[in-house]
Order: structure tokens, then C-alpha cells, then sequence
């Protein structure tokens, strides 16, 4: 139902002349915002909620270049996946993206001791990593976006839109993320180390029963 009304509004909006561009761009930006927080496909938040597990509210910057890469990655393989330049088989993506949450909540456990605060804001293997998972969450946003694509030949701006929308959603939830770390350290009082480990040993966790619910086995 959901998708029908989306559509609805967006041939709504492709049969008006004047307004149609900026109208388009902006439900775009609200189809990546609102696709983020579809608690149906939680798995993105899910990994979002692994990669910012290690970082305090002091880190915001970090924070910003790490969903930034994260972005970048998923915005590639996106555009390739949505001009069917790449094909891919939609029951791997779906194993993968958990893998990714479960390799990062691992990569968690060995930054318990304050790793996070000395890794460089823009060069890191950390953003390399976020870079390079983005590129496997790119194909599953692309089983969405498919759905979504208007009949114009404004593809481009579509792509761009639905990106941006993305990236804001993202950056809403990481930064929810680090208000309640921030509470937790400094209201509740709990520890740096033991916040790291129950974060990601929950996400680690779902991600392995998200693994074994894939059509892969």
C-alpha cells in the first residue's frame, strides 16, 4: 500500500510542468530519509548502530566522514546497479549486509580501549571499511530505488536526491546514537568499554540471525 501511494504522488507530480523538477528532487529526499528508518529493513540502522558503537558525542566529526564513506560506497554501486551496469544475486546482498554488521562489530572489540579517539578523521581504515561495506549496501537500496524510479529522464537527480535523503536519515541516527552514548557515560556513568561491548555484541548477535534467515542456506 505504501509503494502504491508513493507512486501515486510521483505521477502526480510528473504530469505538472513548472514545479515538477523540484518537486520530484525533494520526495526523493524523503523516500532515502523515510527508507533509512523503514523498520522492516532495520539491518541498515543495524550497522550504522555497529559503526558508530566505538565513537563519543566529542567524535562528531568523525562520526560525519565515517557515514560520509559510508555514502560515497552505497552511492556507487547504487548508480551502477540502478543503469544495470552490475547485476548481482539479491539473496547474496541480503547475506552480506549482515556479514558486514557482524565484521564490524568484531572490528569493535579490538578498539575497547579508546582506539577510536587517535584514528585520523578522514584517513582511516575505519572509513575505508564504512567505504567499502557502503558498496555492498548499495545493491540492496537498489531493490527499493528500482521500484521508485520515475518515468522522466531525470534519473541522475533521482539517484542524487534519493542519496542525499539517505545521508540525512543516517546522519539523524548516528547522531541519536551519540546523545545516548553521551547519557549513558555521563548520567549513568557507564563505561566507555562496557557500552562498546553491549552494542556491538547485541548487533552482532541479530546480525547472526538475520544471516541464518537468508535464502542463502
Amino acid at each position: 500500500m505504501r509503494l502504491f501511494l508513493l507512486n501515486l504522488q510521483l505521477s502526480s507530480y510528473y504530469h505538472t510542468s513548472r514545479y515538477a523538477v523540484p518537486s520530484v528532487f525533494s520526495t526523493y529526499i524523503e523516500l532515502g530519509f523515510h527508507h533509512i528508518f523503514d523498520f522492516k529493513a532495520y539491518d541498515h540502522m543495524l550497522f550504522l548502530l555497529a559503526l558508530s558503537a566505538i565513537y563519543t558525542l566529542n567524535d562528531w566529526q568523525k562520526v560525519i566522514a565515517l557515514v560520509t564513506c559510508f555514502t560515497i560506497g552505497h552511492s556507487i554501486t547504487l548508480a551502477l546497479a540502478t543503469f544495470k551496469i552490475i547485476q548481482f544475486d539479491s539473496a547474496l546482498i541480503e547475506f552480506l549486509i549482515p556479514v558486514t554488521i557482524l565484521l564490524t562489530c568484531i572490528t569493535n572489540f579490538f578498539k575497547l580501549k579508546g582506539a577510536a579517539a587517535k584514528q585520523a578523521t578522514i584517513l582511516s581504515l575505519h572509513n575505508l571499511m564504512a567505504l567499502f561495506f557502503g558498496l555492498i549496501h548499495g545493491m540492496g537500496f537498489s531493490n527499493f530505488l528500482r521500484q521508485m524510479l520515475g518515468r522522466n529522464g531525470n534519473i541522475w537527480q533521482q539517484l542524487l536526491a534519493f542519496n542525499i535523503g539517505i545521508e540525512l536519515g543516517q546522519l539523524l541516527i548516528v547522531g541519536i546514537i551519540l546523545v545516548a552514548s553521551f547519557v549513558a557515560m555521563n548520567l549513568f556513568h557507564a563505561k566507555k568499554r562496557d557500552w562498546i561491548m553491549v552494542l556491538s555484541s547485541a548487533a552482532a548477535g541479530v546480525s547472526l540471525i538475520l544471516m541464518m534467515e537468508t535464502n542463502i542456506f
